[in-house]
């Protein structure tokens, strides 16, 4: 399987675009690239919550976002939000209740630049299994004791919650 190059921009710390290299030279190197994470939640309050696949090079066997991904080099995050959730979960974002809920990034305790999202939906989707392996509806505080736990989460998801649902804060 040949795997296509992805070009991403390199940003300063006013998220600025300054560069552009490739996915693999960004984490190479540690710089600060632009993201998008999406939590799907239904009525009850409970986040859509899938776990990664072991194949996956970065945090294998992971709990994740309902969506995440990044945005690619002339990308908007808005256009970057539409293209994973279209990937990750066959979602349409135009069929659901969407909103924007934040824009966070490194000064947040965070590893990017991220626009956060959030879509209102009751039924789980019908995820990408190259992506996830499983999912499971928990509310954020929920979710925050598993990992607190010690069950292996996304290098973000714990700080992202907290920072977008409140829960867990001291």
């Amino acid at each position: 399987m040949t795997e296509v190059m992805e070009w991403l921009d390199v940003v300063n710390g006013h998220d600025e675009v300054v560069d552009t290299v490739t996915r693999e030279d960004a984490y190479a190197r540690g710089l600060t690239v632009r993201v998008i994470n999406a939590f799907l939640i239904n009525r009850a309050g409970q986040l859509w919550i899938p776990r990664r696949t072991a194949h996956k090079r970065l945090f294998p066997g992971c709990l994740d976002m309902s969506v995440g991904g990044h945005v690619e080099h002339g990308e908007t995050y808005e256009q970057a939000f539409r293209r994973e959730t279209q990937e990750e979960l066959n979602l349409n974002v135009d069929d659901l209740l969407w909103r924007h809920i934040a824009t966070l990034g490194p000064p947040d305790g965070l590893s990017a630049f991220m626009h956060v999202y959030e879509l209102r939906r009751d039924d789980p989707p019908t995820f990408n299994p190259d992506d996830f392996s499983s999912a499971q509806w928990l509310t954020p505080a929920e979710l925050l004791h598993r990992i607190e736990q010690g069950d292996p989460a996304k290098g973000d998801l714990k700080r992202l919650v907290q920072l977008s649902y409140g829960a867990g804060r001291a």
